[in-house]
């Protein structure tokens, strides 16, 4: 693999989880210095090298403050904590519809603002941002509303950021999955076909090209990462 992160500072959130996990791994081995903040411990397999930061809620601004704050850099900013749920418009409640909100929204929000002021307190030109989006936000699908409007606000966010720091170098894209392979979605689907799923490492090598210092010209993109799902 090309070390082309080397010695880059990187802040991957949701990087204990499947996808996550996949995308340190793939930074990591790329050179780059990794910083996870966990809302729990952490991953009880860690990638060698990666710092973990233990129970952090980054829906509060104070905890996202100081995860950024402590960085002595920042080169790129990943996020792929967020959360999931399906159900029907007439059974998807205020709470739900705010917990959604709550995991997917205001998360990329407050690391997003934090990101960029950690990279133009770096005192260098350029930086990246990558988000999170979905799929279900270019092609709708039923059972979703909660969701995917979350998921809508994070696909505003990414092209709103990406105009405002143009100037500054600073890259803001979004991946836009479907269905991912990981052991939560065979448990929940068994009888469905996985090998049409989109695998992590897959992912986590576009996420790679998202932040790599040689792509500074693309910015403000939605990048479908769904394949044949």
């Amino acid at each position: 693999m090309q070390r082309d992160l080397e010695g880059l500072t990187i802040v991957v959130t949701g990087g204990a989880g499947a996808l996550g996990g996949a995308v340190v791994q793939e930074l990591a081995d790329a050179g780059a210095a990794v910083v996870v903040p966990a809302i729990d411990d952490g991953p009880a397999e860690r990638v060698a090298g990666v710092r973990y930061v233990p129970r952090v809620d980054l829906s509060q601004e104070a905890a996202v403050a100081a995860v950024y704050d402590a960085l002595p850099s920042l080169w790129a900013s990943v996020h792929v904590a967020g959360g999931f749920t399906w159900a029907k418009v007439e059974d998807t409640t205020l709470a739900t519809l705010q917990g959604q909100w709550t995991l997917n929204a205001v998360t990329a929000f407050l690391c997003s603002r934090a990101a960029v002021a950690k990279i133009r307190a770096t005192g260098k030109q350029g930086g990246r941002i990558v988000n999170t989006v979905a799929r279900a936000v270019a092609q709708p699908a039923a059972g979703l509303s909660a969701y995917t409007m979350s998921k809508a606000a994070v696909a505003a966010l990414t092209a709103q950021l990406a105009e405002e720091l143009r100037q500054e170098g600073i890259t803001v894209n979004a991946i836009a999955p479907g269905l991912i392979d990981t052991p939560v979605n065979r448990r929940d689907m068994p009888d469905a076909d996985f090998s049409r799923w989109t695998k992590p490492a897959e992912i986590a090598r576009t996420i790679h090209a998202l932040v790599s210092p040689g792509l500074g010209v693309t910015s403000g993109a939605i990048v479908p990462v769904y394949g044949r799902s």
